[in-house]
């Protein structure tokens, strides 16, 4: 029996009090984030269907998007390829006042690329070596750099793909380099834990997640990362909400002058 199929994973009512919560102390700290002129970068790596998005989904889902941004690039352009690798990643990193999550990175290059062949063994290398460099670049400038690693069973993924391709809301999560995952789970293991070795530093070290639960693993990474961020409460603002004043003579058009969007929802109530 597979070890998904046999640990105990967060009650539903349980997971969502704690949720409730942690969502609560997650829009403290924007706020502490957007006074203070802080910039904050959480990248978010693992095996395919390791629950990354569904974990960025919980942190962000009541941030304010003005100040909180999901970072998730697609294949680089034909001009991307010819740029340095890191150049449009950077373009994208937060200023202050702004906190942004990356779903995959420039780790990209150590993971799918390496394994799949995307990129020469020289052009891996000199990731390996560069990346140390700009990251601790990147936390001496005064940016919260926090990597997590999602780590999932075998068994899981491959229980989640099935999910996937039968259920036609999450089948464009499913691709041809995503089935590859499975055949080539040994090469995964190698290229990862060969990027832990050269890219976990003390600067920017990672933080392993286990998801194979994914409400525990949402759970503690937003747990975690409120502890890396050393926000306090700030009260917001007193606003009053004014009195409304008394209707002047105006007069508004008649409604039969608007097109409105036809009441799909009434013919529920039939």
């Amino acid at each position: 029996m597979s070890k998904a199929a046999t640990s105990k994973r967060v009650p539903r009512k349980a997971y969502e009090k704690e949720l409730e919560k942690l969502q609560v102390e997650l829009v403290n700290m924007q706020r502490w984030v957007t006074e203070k002129g802080a910039r904050v970068l959480v990248i978010f790596e693992g095996r395919d269907a390791a629950g990354k998005g569904g974990a960025i989904k919980r942190v962000t889902e009541y941030l304010n998007p003005r100040s909180a941004r999901v970072v998730a690039l697609p294949q680089p352009s034909e001009r991307q390829r010819g740029q340095w690798y890191y150049q449009r990643y950077i373009e994208r990193l937060p200023t202050k006042g702004e906190i942004v999550l990356m779903d995959r990175s420039w780790y990209n290059r150590a993971g799918v690329e390496r394994v799949m062949g995307y990129c020469t063994p020289s052009e891996y290398e000199s990731f390996l070596k560069q990346t140390p460099v700009l990251e601790r670049l990147l936390v001496e400038d005064g940016i919260i750099l926090i990597k997590y690693w999602y780590s999932v069973s075998d068994e899981e993924q491959e229980r989640r793909f099935k999910s996937r391709k039968k259920d036609p809301l999450r089948r464009w999560k499913l691709s041809k380099t995503d089935m590859q995952s499975i055949s080539k789970w040994e090469d995964y293991s190698r290229a990862k834990d060969e990027m832990f070795e050269r890219t976990d530093t003390h600067e920017a070290p990672w933080w392993t997640v286990e998801s194979d639960d994914k409400r525990a693993a949402r759970l503690n990474t937003i747990n975690h990362l409120l502890s890396m961020i050393p926000y306090e409460h700030l009260d917001p603002e007193d606003l009053k909400v004014p009195d409304r004043p008394s209707a002047d003579d105006y007069e508004r058009p008649p409604k039969e002058q608007f097109r409105y969007v036809p009441d799909h929802a009434a013919t529920l109530l039939k």
